[in-house]
């Protein structure tokens, strides 16, 4: 036992106590996850009181732009990070390093194809994603910008993921504050001083992007602990992109059925809404905005999943199945504890949340608290979902945690979006939401048990 844990040792990871750890990584990430999303969020508050609803309409249709980017990103954030943690748990730290160098030339390559392809098809992209010709000028505006600024939003997603599991969290936490930080401040001066409207929020998004990724470069260049790049890292690795790449295509493909939902959601309001009195580009702007407040939320479930990545990677490698049992057990208790009290605030203080967006029009601002209440009605399931995915993807079951990913979203809500709105137009697909979450939630139980069954096993063989 004694040699066990002085070879465990030299990574904190492998003896230190779990909520201990859980705080130290957690916290970090779920700052990372947020400032993401209040990227989008501030963005969206200072365009609602500076250009209007149609100025948040046009963002809500760029957004899943921004999610193909995030999706391609986490790919290779997500699934470089686990590997790494595998491998740095099994005391393989040049394997490690090799994976930082692959991540980081496959993140600058992928990069700059999907600039390349997103102003090449951006004008048809904004009409499949449901840009009307009264958002489609806003619209083109705010996307062409932030296209601009694809290669340093990739870099700081990919390295927020690798700063963790080389034992730096807070590297990423304080990066991403002072981006967002960033953003907060330029915003109002760009959108009121300068009067550049939808313009101005771009540009203050990827000034705050491109500073988050240099810092971020420049400490893997200088201050990496296990982990660096340098000239010898800096090349792909083949072997460590088979391996690697499955690890992280649950967190991709969360992010590519969020794209696929914009889509579908985008077209359904502006077809639904403009057969009611509220009309499709207000039908729109507002779900665009329950949607970001939900992303906050489930931001939170997600940080708290992707901070124990590393310490369920790394005790899955030194095979401490105790570890990774009070790893996950902790995890999901914290994360459906924060998804109960989002759903409790949605529920009990919709109008004062909404009146941050702009309240300019009457029915837009009744339809959007309506829209906040019912399709959030099922978000307190959010927790243990998004933490027992990160689970399989940290634990090498990437099949798993695929299926996972894509049950919400494709399997589930995009059906109902189709369906139910045949029955009961635009209020179908407020109740869309709901029936999707618990749904998944019942599927995801099934898994959770079968999974918790083995590791008792394990934990008692070891």
């Amino acid at each position: 036992m004694e040699q066990d844990i002085r070879k465990q040792g030299r990574n904190p990871l492998g003896y230190k106590p779990i909520g201990h750890l859980l705080m130290q990584f957690a916290l970090p990430a779920i700052v990372s996850m947020l400032v993401t999303s209040i990227y989008n969020i501030v963005d969206q508050i200072f365009i609602g009181q500076g250009v209007g609803y149609l100025g948040n309409a046009a963002t809500t249709i760029a957004f899943p732009i921004v999610t193909i980017i995030l999706a391609v990103s986490t790919l290779l954030g997500a699934g470089g990070s686990a590997f790494a943690a595998i491998k740095l748990g099994e005391e393989k730290e040049e394997e490690a390093q090799k994976t930082l160098g692959t991540v980081f030339i496959l993140t600058l390559i992928a990069s700059f194809i999907l600039m390349f392809l997103g102003f090449i098809f951006m004008k048809p992209m904004l009409k499949l994603f449901g840009a009307t010709s009264n958002t489609m000028g806003y619209a083109s505006q705010y996307t062409s910008i932030l296209l601009l600024g694809t290669p340093f939003n990739m870099l700081g997603v990919v390295l927020s993921n690798m700063a963790r599991t080389d034992g730096n969290p807070s590297i990423s936490m304080y990066t991403m504050l002072i981006g967002a930080c960033l953003n907060t401040v330029l915003d109002p001066i760009y959108i009121f001083v300068f009067k550049w409207g939808v313009t101005g929020a771009a540009i203050a998004t990827i000034t705050s992007q491109i500073l988050s990724a240099v810092v971020l470069v420049y400490y893997f260049m200088k201050k990496g602990k296990s982990m660096r790049l340098n000239k010898e890292s800096l090349r792909i690795d083949l072997n460590i992109c088979k391996l690697a790449l499955p690890l992280g295509i649950s967190s991709g493909i969360t992010q590519a059925a969020s794209t696929i939902l914009q889509i579908v959601m985008n077209n359904s309001l502006v077809h639904y809404g403009n057969q009611t009195n509220i009309g499709g580009d207000a039908a729109l702007s507002a779900m665009g905005i329950v949607n970001k407040i939900g992303m906050i939320l489930v931001s939170v479930c997600v940080g708290i999943g992707i901070g124990s990545q590393p310490i369920l990677g790394f005790n899955k490698g030194a095979n401490q199945p105790k570890r990774v049992r009070k790893t996950w057990l902790i995890a999901s208790a914290i994360a459906t504890t924060i998804a109960c009290l989002g759903w409790l605030l949605c529920q009990l203080f919709p109008e004062p949340i909404i009146s941050l967006f702009g309240t300019e029009d009457v029915l837009f601002t009744q339809f959007a608290v309506r829209c906040l209440k019912i399709f959030m009605l099922g978000i307190f399931t959010a927790g243990f979902q998004v933490v027992s995915t990160s689970y399989f993807q940290s634990t090498g079951q990437p099949l798993k945690a695929s299926i996972l990913s894509m049950l919400r979203q494709l399997v589930l809500l995009i059906p109902m979006i189709l369906i139910l709105p045949l029955h009961f137009g635009l209020e179908g697909i407020l109740y869309a939401g709901p029936v999707a979450d618990i749904t998944s939630a019942l599927i995801v139980i099934q898994f959770v048990l079968y999974e918790w069954k083995k590791l008792n096993k394990a934990c008692k063989t070891s």
